[in-house]
Protein backbone atom coordinates (compact mmCIF):
# COMPACT_ATOMS: atom_id res chain seq x y z
CA UNK A 1 0.00 0.00 0.00
CA UNK A 2 1.78 3.09 -0.67
CA UNK A 3 2.77 5.95 2.26
CA UNK A 4 0.12 8.36 1.18
CA UNK A 5 -2.85 5.86 1.55
CA UNK A 6 -1.05 4.22 5.09
CA UNK A 7 1.67 6.19 6.74
CA UNK A 8 3.87 3.83 8.29
CA UNK A 9 4.47 5.55 11.10
CA UNK A 10 0.97 5.50 12.13
CA UNK A 11 1.84 1.59 13.06
CA UNK A 12 4.58 2.20 15.28
CA UNK A 13 7.85 1.56 15.29
CA UNK A 14 10.35 4.30 15.61
CA UNK A 15 10.90 7.15 13.17
CA UNK A 16 13.83 9.24 12.80
CA UNK A 17 13.84 12.26 11.37
CA UNK A 18 17.31 14.98 10.29
CA UNK A 19 17.90 17.85 13.27
CA UNK A 20 18.14 21.60 12.85
CA UNK A 21 18.65 22.01 8.93
CA UNK A 22 19.52 25.68 8.81
CA UNK A 23 21.36 26.07 12.08
CA UNK A 24 23.67 23.05 11.07
CA UNK A 25 24.33 24.46 7.43
CA UNK A 26 24.40 28.00 9.12
CA UNK A 27 26.54 27.33 11.83
CA UNK A 28 28.37 24.26 11.65
CA UNK A 29 28.59 24.05 7.90
CA UNK A 30 29.43 28.00 7.54
CA UNK A 31 26.66 28.16 4.60
CA UNK A 32 24.79 31.49 4.49
CA UNK A 33 20.81 31.14 3.95
CA UNK A 34 19.30 34.55 3.82
CA UNK A 35 15.91 34.58 6.10
CA UNK A 36 17.10 31.10 6.98
CA UNK A 37 15.60 29.54 3.95
CA UNK A 38 17.46 26.28 2.75
CA UNK A 39 15.71 26.04 -0.29
CA UNK A 40 17.60 28.35 -2.36
CA UNK A 41 20.69 25.49 -1.90
CA UNK A 42 18.54 23.20 -4.34
CA UNK A 43 19.36 25.14 -7.31
CA UNK A 44 23.07 24.45 -8.07
CA UNK A 45 25.09 21.28 -7.58
CA UNK A 46 27.50 22.85 -4.92
CA UNK A 47 24.00 23.69 -2.77
CA UNK A 48 22.61 20.04 -3.55
CA UNK A 49 26.24 18.48 -2.89
CA UNK A 50 25.37 20.53 0.52
CA UNK A 51 22.17 19.09 1.08
CA UNK A 52 23.17 15.60 0.44
CA UNK A 53 26.06 15.49 2.81
CA UNK A 54 23.68 16.91 5.26
CA UNK A 55 20.92 14.36 5.35
CA UNK A 56 23.41 11.23 5.07
CA UNK A 57 24.28 10.53 8.39
CA UNK A 58 20.89 10.64 9.55
CA UNK A 59 20.10 8.06 6.78
CA UNK A 60 22.65 5.76 8.44
CA UNK A 61 21.05 6.89 12.06
CA UNK A 62 18.10 5.45 10.82
CA UNK A 63 20.00 1.99 9.08
CA UNK A 64 22.40 1.46 12.37
CA UNK A 65 19.15 1.51 14.97
CA UNK A 66 17.01 -0.44 12.77
CA UNK A 67 14.35 2.80 12.51
CA UNK A 68 12.34 4.26 9.76
CA UNK A 69 12.87 7.31 8.40
CA UNK A 70 10.99 10.63 7.81
CA UNK A 71 12.85 12.67 4.80
CA UNK A 72 11.76 16.21 5.69
CA UNK A 73 12.92 18.55 2.59
CA UNK A 74 14.78 21.56 2.75
CA UNK A 75 11.01 23.84 2.13
CA UNK A 76 10.09 25.18 5.14
CA UNK A 77 10.54 28.85 4.30
CA UNK A 78 9.43 27.80 0.36
CA UNK A 79 6.08 29.54 0.46
CA UNK A 80 4.88 32.86 -1.79
CA UNK A 81 5.45 35.16 0.92
CA UNK A 82 8.95 34.41 1.93
CA UNK A 83 10.20 32.76 -1.82
CA UNK A 84 8.42 36.57 -2.64
CA UNK A 85 11.12 38.25 -0.19
CA UNK A 86 13.92 36.27 -1.64
CA UNK A 87 13.12 37.02 -5.42
CA UNK A 88 11.08 33.90 -6.27
CA UNK A 89 7.98 33.90 -8.57
CA UNK A 90 5.26 31.53 -8.42
CA UNK A 91 6.77 29.24 -11.51
CA UNK A 92 10.06 29.27 -10.00
CA UNK A 93 8.68 28.25 -6.11
CA UNK A 94 6.67 25.40 -7.80
CA UNK A 95 9.74 23.93 -9.40
CA UNK A 96 11.67 24.40 -6.34
CA UNK A 97 9.65 22.49 -4.53
CA UNK A 98 9.31 19.42 -6.93
CA UNK A 99 12.82 19.46 -7.00
CA UNK A 100 12.89 19.14 -3.15
CA UNK A 101 10.81 16.21 -3.66
CA UNK A 102 13.26 14.89 -6.56
CA UNK A 103 15.95 14.59 -4.28
CA UNK A 104 14.37 12.98 -0.99
CA UNK A 105 13.10 10.38 -3.93
CA UNK A 106 17.10 9.97 -4.89
CA UNK A 107 18.16 9.68 -0.94
CA UNK A 108 15.25 7.14 -0.37
CA UNK A 109 16.72 5.54 -3.24
CA UNK A 110 20.29 5.23 -1.62
CA UNK A 111 18.72 4.22 1.05
CA UNK A 112 16.99 0.91 0.66
CA UNK A 113 18.62 -1.37 2.63
CA UNK A 114 17.43 0.40 5.74
CA UNK A 115 15.88 -1.16 8.56
CA UNK A 116 12.36 0.41 8.16
CA UNK A 117 10.16 2.55 6.06
CA UNK A 118 11.72 5.91 4.42
CA UNK A 119 9.04 8.33 4.15
CA UNK A 120 8.81 11.38 2.52
CA UNK A 121 7.11 14.96 3.90
CA UNK A 122 6.88 18.24 2.21
CA UNK A 123 8.36 20.51 4.68
CA UNK A 124 5.71 23.42 5.60
CA UNK A 125 6.96 26.51 7.24
CA UNK A 126 4.76 29.48 8.86
CA UNK A 127 3.76 32.45 6.93
CA UNK A 128 5.31 34.55 9.29
CA UNK A 129 7.92 34.73 11.93
CA UNK A 130 8.40 30.96 13.72
CA UNK A 131 8.52 32.70 17.10
CA UNK A 132 6.34 36.33 17.00
CA UNK A 133 4.30 36.60 14.20
CA UNK A 134 3.44 39.89 13.25
CA UNK A 135 0.95 38.99 10.97
CA UNK A 136 -1.70 36.08 11.57
CA UNK A 137 -3.70 35.22 8.96
CA UNK A 138 -7.18 33.55 9.66
CA UNK A 139 -8.05 29.75 9.17
CA UNK A 140 -9.60 31.06 5.60
CA UNK A 141 -6.76 33.26 4.66
CA UNK A 142 -4.19 30.68 5.89
CA UNK A 143 -5.89 27.89 3.82
CA UNK A 144 -5.48 29.73 1.13
CA UNK A 145 -2.08 30.98 1.71
CA UNK A 146 -0.75 27.49 1.92
CA UNK A 147 -2.78 25.47 -0.78
CA UNK A 148 -0.08 26.68 -3.48
CA UNK A 149 3.11 24.70 -1.63
CA UNK A 150 0.63 21.58 -0.40
CA UNK A 151 -0.75 21.30 -4.41
CA UNK A 152 2.22 21.11 -5.29
CA UNK A 153 3.47 18.21 -2.99
CA UNK A 154 0.32 16.70 -3.63
CA UNK A 155 1.56 16.59 -7.21
CA UNK A 156 5.05 14.77 -6.50
CA UNK A 157 6.22 11.86 -4.58
CA UNK A 158 5.66 13.51 -1.16
CA UNK A 159 4.06 10.80 0.96
CA UNK A 160 2.67 13.94 3.49
CA UNK A 161 3.28 17.22 4.53
CA UNK A 162 4.24 18.33 8.00
CA UNK A 163 3.69 21.88 9.02
CA UNK A 164 7.04 22.97 11.80
CA UNK A 165 6.59 26.04 14.00
CA UNK A 166 3.36 26.67 13.62
CA UNK A 167 2.58 29.48 16.71
CA UNK A 168 -1.39 30.10 16.41
CA UNK A 169 -4.10 27.38 16.02
CA UNK A 170 -5.42 29.25 13.24
CA UNK A 171 -3.03 28.96 11.10
CA UNK A 172 -2.78 25.06 11.55
CA UNK A 173 -6.35 24.88 10.99
CA UNK A 174 -6.24 26.48 7.47
CA UNK A 175 -2.95 23.43 7.07
CA UNK A 176 -4.81 20.74 7.73
CA UNK A 177 -8.27 21.58 5.50
CA UNK A 178 -5.22 22.45 2.73
CA UNK A 179 -3.73 19.42 2.78
CA UNK A 180 -7.41 17.40 3.21
CA UNK A 181 -8.34 19.66 0.04
CA UNK A 182 -5.46 18.25 -1.62
CA UNK A 183 -5.64 14.78 -0.69
CA UNK A 184 -2.44 14.53 1.03
CA UNK A 185 -1.92 13.88 4.84
CA UNK A 186 -0.97 16.18 7.04
CA UNK A 187 1.21 16.33 10.58
CA UNK A 188 0.91 19.82 12.59
CA UNK A 189 3.99 20.74 14.60
CA UNK A 190 2.98 23.10 17.34
CA UNK A 191 5.90 25.16 18.99
CA UNK A 192 5.69 26.44 22.47
CA UNK A 193 7.10 28.62 25.00
CA UNK A 194 9.31 28.03 28.02
CA UNK A 195 5.50 27.56 29.90
CA UNK A 196 4.43 24.99 27.82
CA UNK A 197 1.81 27.21 25.81
CA UNK A 198 2.07 28.23 22.40
CA UNK A 199 3.65 32.03 21.54
CA UNK A 200 -0.51 33.04 20.87
CA UNK A 201 -1.07 31.96 24.08
CA UNK A 202 -3.25 29.17 23.92
CA UNK A 203 -2.19 25.97 26.39
CA UNK A 204 -1.08 23.35 23.42
CA UNK A 205 -3.78 20.62 24.52
CA UNK A 206 -6.62 23.42 23.61
CA UNK A 207 -4.49 24.51 20.16
CA UNK A 208 -4.49 20.54 19.06
CA UNK A 209 -8.07 19.93 20.42
CA UNK A 210 -9.29 23.36 18.49
CA UNK A 211 -7.52 21.98 14.97
CA UNK A 212 -9.57 18.34 15.50
CA UNK A 213 -12.79 19.71 16.28
CA UNK A 214 -12.19 22.31 13.06
CA UNK A 215 -11.16 20.13 10.45
CA UNK A 216 -13.11 16.70 11.43
CA UNK A 217 -9.72 15.31 12.83
CA UNK A 218 -7.91 15.52 9.41
CA UNK A 219 -4.35 16.05 10.90
CA UNK A 220 -2.87 12.40 10.76
CA UNK A 221 -1.04 13.19 14.29
CA UNK A 222 0.18 16.45 15.78
CA UNK A 223 4.37 17.28 16.69
CA UNK A 224 6.54 19.63 18.89
CA UNK A 225 8.95 21.42 17.38
CA UNK A 226 11.48 23.77 18.35
CA UNK A 227 11.52 24.17 22.03
CA UNK A 228 13.43 22.46 24.74
CA UNK A 229 11.64 19.14 26.88
CA UNK A 230 12.09 21.09 30.18
CA UNK A 231 9.71 24.41 28.60
CA UNK A 232 6.55 21.41 27.93
CA UNK A 233 7.28 18.00 30.00
CA UNK A 234 5.19 19.13 33.05
CA UNK A 235 2.68 21.05 30.72
CA UNK A 236 2.18 17.43 28.83
CA UNK A 237 2.32 15.12 31.69
CA UNK A 238 -1.10 17.70 32.93
CA UNK A 239 -2.85 17.73 30.02
CA UNK A 240 -3.26 14.39 29.11
CA UNK A 241 -6.15 15.12 27.21
CA UNK A 242 -3.79 15.83 23.83
CA UNK A 243 -1.34 13.24 24.72
CA UNK A 244 -2.91 10.72 22.47
CA UNK A 245 -3.22 12.65 18.87
CA UNK A 246 1.16 13.97 19.62
CA UNK A 247 3.57 11.28 18.07
CA UNK A 248 6.16 13.73 16.84
CA UNK A 249 8.89 15.30 18.59
CA UNK A 250 11.40 17.91 17.48
CA UNK A 251 13.18 19.61 20.31
CA UNK A 252 16.06 22.07 20.72
CA UNK A 253 19.15 21.45 21.73
CA UNK A 254 19.01 24.86 23.65
CA UNK A 255 17.26 25.73 26.85
CA UNK A 256 16.87 29.15 26.31
CA UNK A 257 13.34 30.77 25.12
CA UNK A 258 13.07 32.11 21.59
CA UNK A 259 13.46 35.42 22.61
CA UNK A 260 16.89 34.57 23.78
CA UNK A 261 17.48 32.31 20.57
CA UNK A 262 17.10 35.32 18.32
CA UNK A 263 19.46 37.30 19.93
CA UNK A 264 22.21 34.62 19.99
CA UNK A 265 25.20 34.81 17.72
CA UNK A 266 26.84 31.62 18.35
CA UNK A 267 25.14 28.25 18.55
CA UNK A 268 24.20 26.45 21.41
CA UNK A 269 23.95 22.62 20.84
CA UNK A 270 23.09 21.76 24.23
CA UNK A 271 24.02 18.27 25.65
CA UNK A 272 22.90 15.32 23.49
CA UNK A 273 22.74 12.65 26.13
CA UNK A 274 20.68 14.45 28.31
CA UNK A 275 18.46 16.08 25.79
CA UNK A 276 17.77 12.67 23.97
CA UNK A 277 16.90 11.04 27.84
CA UNK A 278 14.22 14.14 28.33
CA UNK A 279 13.14 13.10 25.13
CA UNK A 280 13.00 9.03 25.74
CA UNK A 281 11.20 10.08 29.17
CA UNK A 282 8.52 12.04 27.17
CA UNK A 283 7.05 8.32 26.13
CA UNK A 284 5.53 8.07 29.83
CA UNK A 285 2.82 10.57 28.74
CA UNK A 286 2.99 10.54 25.04
CA UNK A 287 2.22 6.51 24.26
CA UNK A 288 2.40 7.27 20.71
CA UNK A 289 5.38 8.88 20.48
CA UNK A 290 7.72 7.76 17.94
CA UNK A 291 8.38 9.98 15.62
CA UNK A 292 12.00 11.41 16.57
CA UNK A 293 14.10 14.15 15.50
CA UNK A 294 15.68 17.71 16.11
CA UNK A 295 15.38 20.99 15.51
CA UNK A 296 17.15 24.22 16.42
CA UNK A 297 20.58 23.59 17.03
CA UNK A 298 20.89 19.88 17.21
CA UNK A 299 22.79 17.76 14.37
CA UNK A 300 23.72 14.22 14.00
CA UNK A 301 24.46 13.76 17.57
CA UNK A 302 21.66 14.75 18.79
CA UNK A 303 19.42 12.53 16.85
CA UNK A 304 21.83 9.35 18.20
CA UNK A 305 21.39 10.33 21.48
CA UNK A 306 17.65 9.70 21.01
CA UNK A 307 17.46 6.81 19.37
CA UNK A 308 20.26 5.16 21.43
CA UNK A 309 17.65 6.38 24.76
CA UNK A 310 14.58 5.01 22.62
CA UNK A 311 16.25 1.66 22.52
Amino acid sequence: MPAREHLPQLDGGLFLTDGGIETTLIFLRGIDLPEFAAFPLLLEDEGLDALRAYYAPYLRLAEEHGAGFVLESPTWRASPRWGQMLGYDADQLDAVNRRAIALMEELRATTATAAGPVVISGCIGPHDDGYDPAVQLDADAAQAYHATQIETFADTAADLVTALTMTYVEEAIGVARAAATAGIPAAISFTVETDGRLPSGQPLADAIGQVDAETGGAPAYFMVNCAHPTHFADVLAAEAGSTERIRGLRPNASRMSHAELDEATELDSGDPADLGARSAALRATLPRLNVVGGCCGTDDRHVDAMARAWG
